[in-house]
Order: structure tokens, then C-alpha cells, then sequence
């Protein structure tokens, strides 16, 4: 058999094998280039809170930093900040977060169901006065477990689900106070295009080697497609060629 014609053979057999997948890539690939980032983040569902004090706040800090190294002694990353726009110290022990009240020194560690409530809300960049763009579908608490669309090393977290366009959901750290993400529909939409377009359908890990093998193959069959093009298109043009000169 000539190279043309196994080339042929195996570029074919190649391409039907890998035609389902291409789709899927094509497809997942222009729905990722299509959507804006920055609303799959979630930016448009959180505005940016102030953490820097006021002159009218730093009035409010009671509780000094030497009092605070008195009772915690091995605090590590403190950070003077505020929570509700009252002052608050967040710092770390051994790498778990804690929150304190800077006017008295009072322990807000784990954050309680209705002050997480009030952080959604007061973050909630759709949220309105009188509650009309703020409805709760649920609130969780969430110590052991993350679901899939939250890394575990944010828990335990408030998960502030909202009845709104998107299904969106805010994800407090109950240590801290902190927005530790948002999601909603769309980026989940996104995450379960990304596990497709990557092939790893659970840890989502670009370097799998189901990806590598697939992406071995479609350069064999690509391979062959260059070789195909050489005696379909490339060859009769130089014997044309040849031929207008000879005349």
C-alpha cells in the first residue's frame, strides 16, 4: 500500500475516533472564550468593602495590640480591619483564623448565623434597602464537608445560598468574616465546560493522561493530514508546474 493511501486510511480511522471529542473541545472552548471572567468570578455579585479605618473608628479601638499579644501570645498576621464598619483584629494561631472585637477584646470566633447574614447582605452588590433583590434560599453551616464547587481549605464557612437569576452563593469564613468566594450558575456552568474541555471529570487537572493520550493522538492523525495535503494539494501543483514550464 502507497503512503498516500495509508495515510489516508489512518488519518480517516484517526479522525473518526477523535470526532466526538473535537467537538466537545470545540464546543467547551468557545463557550470559556465567550463568557467574561469576571462575571464567572463573581465580581459582579460582590462590591469591595473598605477595610482601612476611619478617624471616627480608630476611636472605637479599646482593645491594644499589646493586650491582644497578652492573651494570645503566638498571634501570627494581625491585622487591624473592619467587620459591619466596626473595628475588629483578625490574626492566626498555628494557621487557624481568628476574629476578635477591637473595642473589647471580645472573641467573635465562630461568627454567629445572623452576623454572616448581615455580611451576605452588606456585600451583596444587587442588595437593596428594603431586602426586594435579597432573598435567602438557605443558609448552611459547614464544618467537615465542602461542597464540590468550595476548596476544604476554607472551612468551616457560611454558605449563604440566594434565590436570584443565577442561584448565587456566598461563602463566609466563620473564623474570619471573610468572603472566601461566590458562585452561581454560570460559573458552574463554566467549571463543569472546563472538566470536559480538560478530560478530568474529577479533579480537573489539565496534565491527565487521558488529555496527553487523546492530544497524542490528534498530532498522529494532524500528522498524517499534513502528509495527505502534500499529495492532494502540494504535489499536483509542482507536477502542474512543471508541466507549464516544459511548455
Amino acid at each position: 500500500m502507497s503512503i498516500q493511501r495509508k495515510s489516508k486510511a489512518f488519518h480517516k480511522w484517526l479522525m473518526l475516533f477523535m470526532g466526538l471529542q473535537f467537538v466537545v473541545w470545540s464546543f467547551t472552548g468557545l463557550f470559556m472564550v465567550v463568557m467574561d471572567i469576571d462575571y464567572i468570578h463573581g465580581d459582579n455579585l460582590i462590591r469591595n468593602q473598605p477595610v482601612h479605618l476611619s478617624q471616627a473608628e480608630f476611636t472605637k479601638v479599646n482593645y491594644s495590640i499589646n493586650q491582644l499579644f497578652d492573651k494570645h501570645p503566638y498571634a501570627e498576621s494581625v491585622e487591624l480591619t473592619k467587620l459591619l464598619d466596626k473595628p475588629v483584629y483578625r490574626f492566626k494561631v498555628d494557621k487557624k483564623p481568628y476574629l476578635i472585637d477591637a473595642d473589647n477584646g471580645k472573641s467573635l470566633t465562630p461568627i454567629s448565623k445572623a452576623k454572616a447574614l448581615r455580611i451576605a447582605k452588606s456585600v451583596y452588590l444587587q442588595s437593596a434597602e428594603d431586602n426586594v433583590f435579597f432573598n435567602i434560599k438557605n443558609i448552611t453551616y459547614i464544618e467537615f464537608t465542602a461542597p464540590y464547587e468550595l476548596n476544604a481549605r476554607h472551612l468551616p464557612v457560611w454558605q449563604v445560598n440566594l434565590d436570584d437569576f443565577a442561584s448565587s452563593s456566598i461563602y463566609i469564613g466563620a473564623n474570619n468574616g471573610l468572603i472566601v468566594t461566590k458562585r452561581h450558575g454560570y460559573w458552574r456552568a463554566f467549571d463543569w465546560m472546563f472538566s470536559f474541555h480538560v478530560m478530568d471529570y474529577a479533579e480537573e487537572d489539565v496534565s491527565n493522561k487521558l488529555l496527553l493520550v487523546f492530544v497524542i493522538i490528534s498530532l498522529i492523525a494532524s500528522a498524517f493530514g499534513v502528509v495527505l495535503s502534500y499529495y492532494k494539494i502540494i504535489k499536483p501543483l509542482i507536477h502542474k508546474r512543471g508541466i507549464d514550464e516544459a511548455n
